[in-house]
């Protein structure tokens, strides 16, 4: 039988202690990825981008959004109507604040990405509002 250290790497998990994301991460970055903060509206870097290519996961680089997800919904978060993969985030229930809103994981490493909400754009009607902070711009070559 698989000791449950075995079953995470080989289920592809990254599992580190809060200690090792502090040391990785910048002070927002880990306020936001592993504290489940936000950064201010209309703030982070790419909320505004419109380069072309690949957001990977910036605690743990596994591909989340392209930019041809990307659109501008006006709520000053990067926007996307669909992950990279569905398998790429895993979504939870958040009644945080006295709101229901579906929170959006990394499946990878558990980070904190942001909510997704049902008022986005065909084809999939969702709104990916995820946080600058938790993304790394992998530009198209």
């Amino acid at each position: 039988m698989a000791t449950e250290e075995e079953t995470r790497k080989s289920e592809g998990k990254i599992i580190k202690s809060e200690d090792e994301w502090r040391r990785e991460l910048t002070p927002e970055q880990y306020h936001i990825l592993r504290e489940k903060g936000t950064e201010r509206a209309f703030t982070g870097e790419y909320a505004h981008s419109k380069e072309k290519g690949v957001y990977l996961c910036a605690a743990c680089g596994q591909e989340l959004f392209g930019s041809d997800s990307k659109y501008d919904s006006g709520s000053g978060w990067p926007s996307f109507y669909q992950p990279a993969a569905p398998e790429q985030v895993d979504n939870h229930e958040d009644a945080s604040y006295g709101m229901r809103r579906v929170e959006v994981t990394c499946s990878r490493c558990g980070s904190h990405l942001g909510h997704v909400f049902p008022d986005g754009p065909q084809p999939t009607g969702l709104r990916y509002c995820i946080n600058s902070a938790s993304l790394k711009l992998e530009p198209k070559k």
